[in-house]
Order: structure tokens, then C-alpha cells, then sequence
């Protein structure tokens, strides 16, 4: 399930870590250059896992759960398993720069 805009609400870490399963949480801004850049990579690697939930988390100044990831630059999208950080790739440029996100 691929989500398109970034979402502004107020997910906790408590909320990100009790999510069961294999997730993609994606930290960004819809105004970034890079994540705009990297959006087209993203979305075809999210495509081929469609089972997959995605979620977009608008991040910045003064958003906690960004910095809790440590977070430094745009877009990051971690892969977790049952709320566990199990992978990340930081702007990525291409289709390859994502597989990590997607070894078992």
C-alpha cells in the first residue's frame, strides 16, 4: 500500500514501533528537491511489494519522531520489522540504491 503525500499528523514512536509486520516509513517534505528526486525510485521499488505499507512522514523542525530516527537528511526510508529498524537507505539516486530496503 503506497502512500503519495506526506502525512503532517503526530505518530508517535510508541505508534511507529508497535506496527506488526514489515513496514517502510519514508521522512521527508513534499518541497525537498531530493525527495521529489528520489520519489520515481522509491515508488517502482514499492510497487514490486505491494503488500508492503508505506508511510509518508512529513518531517522538519520541531517534528520529535524524525530526530528519534536520527534523521539527518531527506528523504530517509527505513524498512522496519515488527517496529524494529531493519534497514535504510538515505537519497537514494536510483532503483538499486532501494533493494536494500527489500532483502529478506
Amino acid at each position: 500500500m503506497m502512500t503519495v503525500e506526506y502525512s503532517d499528523s503526530a505518530l508517535s514512536i510508541h505508534d511507529i514501533t508497535a506496527l506488526s509486520g514489515d513496514i517502510i516509513i519514508e521522512f521527508g517534505a513534499p518541497w525537498c528537491g531530493h525527495c521529489q528526486s528520489a520519489a520515481p525510485f522509491i515508488n517502482k521499488a514499492l510497487a514490486s511489494h505491494p503488500d508492503m505499507r508505506h508511510i509518508k512522514i512529513y518531517d522538519g523542525k520541531g517534528k520529535r519522531l524524525g530526530r528519534q530516527f536520527a534523521v539527518k537528511l531527506w528523504p530517509t526510508v527505513i524498512r522496519l520489522r515488527n517496529g524494529q529498524e531493519f534497514s535504510r537507505v538515505v537519497r537514494p539516486t536510483n532503483l538499486d540504491d532501494t533493494s536494500i530496503l527489500f532483502q529478506p
